[in-house]
């Protein structure tokens, strides 16, 4: 065949039949328009009306204070509401083109993933292998498919082998978080639907599970209030208003440097330096829009004092309140997982217990309050009280008001008591209903509204809170050891652990590893590296102000 003949049979090959369609563009994963939902005997909407769509392998955070519906809309994206939980949704709700109620929500789950905020909503098997196999089951996939699966998303969660045989019940709060991330990857979803997936983490495990639910080209719509180990893979972030209406979206970049101020104003969580250049400014300080803390520096003058936005209040300690010398501690049917636990607590002292997930955190806390004995070792002081990770524990009421009177409060003081914890506008809710950040400060507000508990354990209360619920906490922490109240808090938020303790425990390889100040062990060391715990944010400020 000659040149000029091979040229016209290349080009004619690309020519479409005059009869050819090119194929429809592949619908968007989620897509909605003027979507509202209200629950029975509600007054008014629990999020919406809003629209919102995410694109192919769009990676997209969804912010917002405590109680804009934030969890409510995510339920709804696979007819979990109205279909499991009752309410009513308007407007059009579409996954990969078909509108949300035409499935059941099991029947999305060949497309969907959904990783709750609590664990145990989520993790239904005997055994981790049971877990991460329970999904592809459902869908009949073959046997030696699901092993494989299984296998591979046991690794790719950085779970070692044997976890495969470990029972649920027996693992931590964090670690069963880490089984619910093995489960989501094992189905290997198109879309991905994650509320709060880092709240329980150490921080070494809160990156991991941020790399890999947020890989390029993986499609997610994500909640999440902690946002160092998210943001910078996000493409796109939408804010909700306190009425559950779209405030702002776009790029997170351009969204925290044109509204940081604001949303910080409003109680929602935005970057570090984004807050404390708000905090200077009231002292009289301008710092201009910065993105790291460490950009703060050069624009602070000498006399700048950063004690009252970084550290607590000091207060003077009261007598001892709880020793433990030489225990060792186990939990319930449980093998022992520390030994030689000596610490003491004196009276308005606030103390950090930091540490891995499955350190035994929880596990210590619940000897020291004295509701399970040391197996071994001695236990002196009164017995105390434990703000569970779980706040549902606490309640027994059908009012969030009721609840109060219900604790030993004064039906006159009540409401007084729900109005200091930011509750006052749902009283007459079902504690049950209500958003896990109105829940946690409803459970902390049942413990400490009497003098009843000289010693206070709360663990992990920040989980699930936005910035001005964590505030509030860290208020009431500061006001109960200024009346002379020991506690500890348990958290894997540095910042906020330097925010409120005078002191740090680190709490790994079944011992204590450093007991001190917390500004000198939450600035950085190898221990916290060594760990997989990360320094406090505010670490370089802290330097700034021991310079000489």
């Amino acid at each position: 065949m000659s040149s000029s003949r091979r040229s016209t049979a290349r080009a004619c090959s690309l020519v479409w039949p005059s009869n050819a369609m090119p194929a429809p563009p592949m619908p968007d994963p989620l897509h909605g328009e003027g979507v509202a939902i209200r629950y029975p005997f509600a007054a008014t909407d629990a999020v919406g009306p809003l629209s919102l769509h995410i694109a192919r392998g769009e990676r997209v955070l969804l912010l917002g204070p405590s109680g804009c519906g934030k969890s409510t809309l995510l339920h709804s994206l696979t007819g979990l509401i109205p279909q499991a939980i009752p309410a009513e949704r308007r407007g059009t709700l579409r996954l990969f083109g078909q509108e949300v109620q035409t499935r059941s929500p099991a029947d999305w789950a060949d497309r969907v993933a959904i990783l709750f905020q609590d664990a145990d909503q989520t993790l239904a098997g005997f055994t981790v292998a049971d877990e991460l196999a329970f999904a592809l089951e459902n869908r009949s996939l073959p046997p030696d498919l699901i092993a494989a699966r299984v296998t591979q998303a046991i690794g790719r969660a950085g779970l070692a082998p044997d976890w495969a045989t470990r029972r649920i019940a027996t693992l931590s709060g964090g670690q069963k978080q880490r089984v619910a991330l093995a489960a989501v990857l094992a189905q290997d979803a198109d879309l991905v639907i994650a509320d709060e997936p880092t709240a329980s983490l150490a921080p070494a495990a809160a990156q991991m599970m941020a790399d890999l639910l947020l890989a390029p080209g993986q499609t997610i719509l994500i909640v999440d209030h902690r946002l160092g180990p998210i943001l910078h893979h996000i493409d796109r972030v939408i804010v909700l208003g306190a009425n559950g209406q779209v405030l702002v979206s776009g790029p997170p970049a351009e969204v925290f440097a044109q509204q940081g101020d604001r949303l910080t104003q409003m109680g929602i969580w935005t970057p570090l330096a984004t807050r404390l250049r708000l905090a200077l400014a009231r002292q009289g300080i301008p710092v201009p829009p910065v993105t790291a803390v460490s950009d703060i520096l050069p624009h602070l003058p000498p006399s700048a004092d950063l004690a009252p936005l970084l550290l607590p209040r000091p207060v003077p300690p009261g007598p001892e309140v709880v020793r433990l010398q030489d225990a060792a501690c186990a939990p319930p049917f449980g093998p022992t997982v520390l030994r030689g636990i000596s610490i003491a607590l004196r009276g308005g002292e606030v103390l950090g217990l930091l540490g891995p997930n499955g350190a035994g955190k929880s596990t210590l806390a619940t000897c020291l309050s004295g509701l399970l004995p040391p197996r071994e070792g001695v236990r002196t002081g009164p017995a105390g009280a434990i703000a569970f990770q779980n706040p549902e524990s606490h309640f027994r009421a059908d009012t969030a008001l009721a609840e109060l009177t219900a604790a030993g409060v004064a039906p006159d003081k009540a409401a007084g008591v729900l109005a200091e914890w930011g509750l006052s506008q749902v009283a007459q809710q079902h504690p049950f209903t209500l958003s896990i950040g109105q829940k946690r400060r409803l459970a902390l507000a049942l413990l400490t509204a009497t003098d009843r508990w000289p010693l206070l354990i709360l663990d992990e209360p920040t989980s699930g809170l936005d910035h001005a619920g964590a505030e509030t906490i860290a208020r009431h922490i500061r006001r109960l050891a200024a009346k002379g109240t020991a506690l500890v808090v348990i958290t894997h938020d540095a910042d906020f652990a330097l925010s409120v303790c005078d002191r740090v425990a680190l709490l790994a390889e079944g011992a204590i590893q450093a007991d001190g100040p917390a500004p000198g062990i939450l600035r950085g060391s190898a221990l916290l590296h060594r760990f997989g715990l990360a320094p406090a944010e505010a670490a370089p400020l802290l330097d700034w102000m021991d310079r000489p």
